[in-house]
């Protein structure tokens, strides 16, 4: 039986990939469960420094499994939104930055998926969207609060009561997407990404993530204090002592 979740490593880059393409790679409990699994390797392993999330075959993940929802009554799903929340906050939580290559539909809880990570490329075949409304339902893995962060409100609620699907260009020009490839290009160009991230100070980077994520929710002047603590926790680094030698003396910084 093929792993729901394929786990790979590209030097100090852990690539995980969903592995249900007869589904377009559907969430169901096993996957979660797998995923959450995998990214919880990723984030005990120190010598990894981001992760990449994508999906096998045409889709990044369709949504949730419609079929498996089928079945459950109100009691499960809530439990199963409980399960999706747990499995996206492991993601979004983890320390290291974390890279969303979305390669085709990533509709509903793949939309939501993309966006637990920190941000997200696309192909030009990708496809945004939260279709919900059509089945009678909502959001249910957190694309109603992460929608709000990403684009903003009213691209929020025009996103989540329309069920309006979005081309890869429509949601990097609204904030959805970072960037666009060709997609033969995207995850080479994913991974040139994370092989940058990776060559710089990973507890500077940990700490810029920390900051960022903790700050958005926070008013300006906690966010300033955020940033100046964490400012001053990087000069107790020997990274920043490595990485400003290394700059006074014309050299590549060696961050082991």
């Amino acid at each position: 039986m093929a792993e729901l979740i394929r786990s790979e490593r590209k030097d100090a880059i852990a690539i995980l990939t969903l592995n249900r393409p007869d589904t377009l790679n559907a969430l169901d409990e096993a996957l979660l469960l797998a995923l959450e699994a995998a990214v919880l390797e990723a984030g005990a392993d120190a010598s990894v420094r981001t992760v990449i999330v994508t999906g096998e075959g045409r889709a990044f993940a369709a949504g949730a499994d419609i079929e498996a929802m089928s079945h459950m009554d109100p009691n499960q799903a809530e439990a199963f939104s409980r399960l999706g929340h747990r499995a996206f906050a492991t993601l979004e939580d983890l320390a290291v930055p974390t890279i969303a290559a979305v390669n085709g539909f990533a509709l509903g809880g793949g939309c939501e998926l993309a966006m637990s990570c920190d941000f997200i490329y696309a192909s030009t075949k990708a496809r945004f969207g939260q279709p919900e409304v059509k089945l009678g339902l909502i959001p249910g893995f957190g694309g109603t609060s992460r929608l709000v962060r990403r684009v903003g409100v009213a691209w929020a609620k025009e996103l989540a009561c329309s069920a309006v699907n979005l081309k890869a260009d429509e949601a990097q020009r609204i904030g959805l997407a970072n960037r666009v490839f060709e997609p033969e290009e995207l995850l080479e160009k994913t991974i040139e990404t994370a092989q940058a991230i990776a060559a710089v100070s990973p507890n500077a980077t940990r700490l810029a993530k920390r900051v960022i994520q903790e700050g958005q929710d926070a008013d300006v002047r906690t966010a300033h204090a955020l940033e100046q603590n964490a400012f001053g926790l990087a000069f107790a680094s020997p990274e920043r002592t490595e990485g400003v030698a290394a700059f006074l003396e014309k050299r590549d910084p060696k961050f082991d």
